[in-house]
């Protein structure tokens, strides 16, 4: 073979990198000032929640603890760590791909030759062969360039994942923790409804032995005793169910939690959401999406080089003979090295659907950053606004509870003193009072909930 001069070779490069930036794009990020904003925002201060560690926010001491516990042995954050893993191995094969291969081999060949194959002079031969190969490919058009910050967008974007992993799965172990003093607190007053009422039934047969009270009370208030004790089970299977959801995130068999209190539970602080800008620097998911659109970015940059023609060069050297006593002899050296220029010529067809591939994945890839966005200023928004109602419902809940109770209060000694009033006004005041008390509950919990949304809507917990 005919070696290439290598001054043709040093033109060709040269000329093929003078245009290799007319091939593939510079990547920019997409603008956000559309899709990052919050509903009836008017802070324009730049301190953000989202910035404070987790053990700051949440106080508990038994909150850290399984916070901590989760964090070291949940399966999905360790799936998630090890799919880093993955995209770090793929990141190095993608910088490796600008190093030239190398190839060893080393053989030995017996053949039968046929009569015309020897010439009629021998019938069979040995050959010994040892060489080294390699080959480089050129990166001309940026191919391998883009694909190393393809590969790079890819590392990232698996890193984000886990981290927004991670600030979901705290988010999920306080939630749940939540959800478990609220039960309590729900099945302690259920219990406690469940014994008045048992008591209020008891008083109400004594009522109508004695002639002051008829049949239709008895009745009513056994009913309304057993309808107290009816909502005790029901309780704690869903604090049992609780239970395990919250062991399967600290990768624990099904098992009883231990917990402090609603009541314990402190939270008071100036919730700081800083402003949408934010979002990008502090949402894990976020970066998440805009990584993976560089990295589609990129590969659209990977299928518009397939138009153009590859540069590769390739070498060889070794020792071969036919004989074993002269292999490595200075007759059997042998070397070559070539160059070669590959231009596509019938396959411009699947290129140009390659290509059309790429950007349709690439604007998918963009409409999900969008997206992400739109939802990440969704859940901060609907956090706020959660956190809002249930302070503003606080103050009069208060009062509602503190009438309320003195209505049961007022219709019992009413009942008991006067045969004019009907058990079915203090069953009224009764149930009227078990409402608000459970829904002060839940008000607790909705405040407790909107501050653990909104510091995970805010990306906080990674950092």
């Amino acid at each position: 073979m005919k070696l290439l001069p290598h001054k043709t070779l040093l033109l060709l490069f040269l000329a093929a990198i003078s245009t290799s930036c007319k091939v593939t794009k510079t990547y920019q990020q997409p603008n956000t000032e559309n899709q990052a904003t919050y509903r009836d925002a008017q802070q324009k201060d730049t301190l953000n929640m989202a910035a404070m560690e987790w053990s700051a926010v949440f106080t508990d001491p038994i909150l850290q603890q399984l916070i901590r516990e989760g964090l070291a042995a949940n399966l999905d954050l360790k799936i998630a760590v090890e799919r880093i893993n993955q995209s770090k191995a793929l990141f190095r094969r993608s910088k490796a791909a600008y190093l030239p291969d190398l190839k060893g081999n080393i053989g030995l060949k017996e053949s039968k030759l046929a009569y015309p194959q020897g010439f009629g002079l021998f019938s069979s031969t040995t050959q010994y062969d040892f060489g080294i190969s390699s080959n480089w490919e050129l990166d001309i058009w940026g191919k391998l360039g883009s694909a190393k910050r393809g590969a790079m967008a890819e590392l990232l974007a698996s890193d984000a994942a886990k981290r927004a992993i991670q600030t979901q799965l705290i988010a999920d172990i306080a939630n749940h923790y939540y959800d478990l003093l609220t039960l309590d607190e729900q099945l302690q007053v259920s219990r406690k409804t469940a014994l008045n009422r048992a008591q209020d039934a008891a008083t109400i047969k004594l009522l109508f032995e004695n002639s002051i009270l008829n049949g239709v009370a008895v009745v009513q208030s056994e009913a309304n005793a057993y309808e107290a004790e009816l909502s005790i089970p029901d309780l704690e299977q869903e604090i049992r169910t609780k239970e395990n959801a919250l062991s399967l995130l600290l990768a624990r068999a099904p098992g009883a939690i231990q917990r402090n209190s609603l009541k314990q539970q402190q939270l008071v602080y100036d919730l700081k959401p800083g402003i949408p800008a934010q979002l990008l620097a502090n949402r894990p998911d976020v970066q998440q999406a805009e990584y993976l659109f560089r990295a589609s970015f990129e590969n659209s940059n990977i299928a518009r080089t397939q138009f153009y023609p590859g540069l590769n060069i390739t070498a060889m050297g070794g020792f071969s003979s036919f004989s074993l006593k002269d292999w490595f002899s200075h007759g059997s050296l042998f070397g070559n090295i070539a160059g070669a220029i590959t231009q596509p010529i019938f396959n411009k067809g699947q290129n140009k659907a390659g290509l059309a591939i790429a950007l349709s994945k690439q604007q998918e890839a963009l409409h999900g950053f969008e997206l992400s966005l739109l939802k990440a200023s969704q859940e901060v928004s609907d956090a706020l606004s959660g956190y809002q109602a249930a302070a503003q419902k606080e103050e009069k809940r208060a009062k509602q509870l503190k009438a309320l109770t003195l209505a049961v209060e007022f219709n019992k000694e009413l009942l008991n003193n006067s045969k004019n009033t009907n058990y079915t006004d203090v069953l009224a005041a009764e149930q009227n009072l078990l409402s608000a008390e459970l829904k002060g509950i839940t008000d607790q919990s909705q405040k407790l909930h909107a501050v653990v949304n909104l510091y995970r809507a805010l990306g906080g917990g990674w950092k």
